[in-house]
């Protein structure tokens, strides 16, 4: 299994990214996926998911109406659009499958996403 996350980089406050996660060596579109993020000194905190087929998506009150997740099961890829960016936004973005044990099983690298003027 791999997970490979990509499209971070350094943003004005108000601006716009979009990250994708590249998924290999699994199913991909049999199982839910996450974005997790971790800001600096503060631990992981769910930013949103989506089912397998993409017909659910669930987000953090702090991203709702910001954020968008979805997914291309075609090109085995996760993605997440991410508008009117924060300062609080900053923080390593990871992709992350559910297992059926009913938790995460594989973690991306993270891709670092700077929101700064």
């Amino acid at each position: 299994v791999q997970l490979v996350e990509s499209g971070g980089g350094l943003v004005q406050p108000g601006g716009s990214l979009r990250l994708s996660c590249a998924a290999s060596g699994f199913t991909f579109s049999s199982y839910y996926m996450s974005w997790v993020r971790q800001a600096p000194g503060k631990g992981l905190e769910w930013v949103s998911s989506i089912y397998s087929d993409g017909s659910n998506t669930y987000y953090a009150d702090s991203v709702k109406g910001r954020f968008t997740i979805s997914r291309d099961n075609a090109k085995n890829t996760l993605y997440l659009q991410m508008n009117s960016l924060k300062s609080e936004d900053t923080a390593v973005y990871y992709c992350a499958k559910f297992g059926l044990a009913g938790e995460y099983d594989y973690w991306g690298q993270g891709t670092q996403v700077t929101v700064s003027s």
